[in-house]
């Protein structure tokens, strides 16, 4: 069942946009629903060549696993099959600080990815635009 709604991707983005207007980062945002399918994709002004790609990857890494990408990161970094994950899936996910999953009624509904700034406020924009629909 799709729950994702291109509405709610606009109001995850807008509000994800706004904290990066407050941290004064340049930002790339990307929903994509519960299978990681693309929802909307809002190329910041400003941000680097790549940040559509990175920052769906992220998106991508969320609702695949349905947890933060900031957590993914850290698994990623102990080894064994998480490090290996990145390699197998060649490019379709980014487990960096930057991606939450969304969640609504206690259900991964879809995922936001960040992309522009520092891995902080990457993560801090992600988790400010999955914020907005959480419930």
């Amino acid at each position: 069942m799709i729950d994702m709604t291109l509405e709610m991707a606009e109001t995850a983005v807008r509000a994800a946009q706004a904290k990066a207007r407050a941290l004064r980062a340049p930002m790339t945002v990307t929903v994509v629903d519960e299978a990681g399918r693309l929802v909307l994709s809002a190329r910041g002004d400003g941000t680097g060549f790549f940040s559509p790609e990175t920052s769906r990857a992220k998106a991508m890494a969320a609702a695949a696993f349905k947890r933060r990408t900031g957590e993914l990161a850290d698994l990623v970094a102990k080894g064994g099959f998480w490090s290996t994950v990145p390699t197998i899936l060649q490019g379709q996910i980014l487990p960096t600080l930057g991606g939450s999953p969304i969640v609504k009624g206690g259900r991964v509904i879809g995922a936001i990815g960040c992309g522009g700034g520092t891995g902080e406020q990457d993560q801090e924009c992600s988790d400010a635009g999955a914020a907005a629909l959480a419930g």
